[in-house]
């Protein structure tokens, strides 16, 4: 599988950006994908996960209520929407692709990963 991740950039605090990633390879309806970010000097962490038909998603406490998850399946791409952005959302997103028909808030249970956009939140 592979992903490209689009949709980062700059925006001002309580703006709203929305992160596309686009899935190539084997069936992107057959995983679970998630969203993780990586701030400077930080780890990665996770954002968010879809399962396989979208009916099920989970967020890190950070970004509940703020940041929705979707995915379409037609159209092999997965997307976050982000409003109310705040400075320490900035890092790196990235997007991926769990390796089963599962998935866990883990970076481990995830197989393939994109490439990462930058997302920069100015006070």
């Amino acid at each position: 599988v592979q992903l490209v991740e689009s949709g980062g950039g700059l925006v001002q605090a309580g703006g709203s950006l929305r992160l596309s990633c686009a899935a190539s390879g084997r069936t992107f309806s057959a995983y679970p994908m998630g969203w993780f970010r990586q701030a400077p000097g930080e780890e990665r962490e996770f954002v968010a996960a879809i399962s396989r038909s979208g009916g099920m998603s989970d967020y890190a406490d950070s970004v509940k209520g703020r940041f929705t998850i979707s995915r379409d399946n037609a159209k092999n791409t997965v997307y976050l929407q982000m409003t109310s952005l705040k400075p320490e959302d900035t890092a790196v997103y990235y997007c991926a692709a769990s390796g089963s028909t599962w998935y866990a808030k883990t970076e481990t249970s995830f197989s393939y990963w994109g490439q990462g956009t930058q997302v920069t939140v100015s006070s």
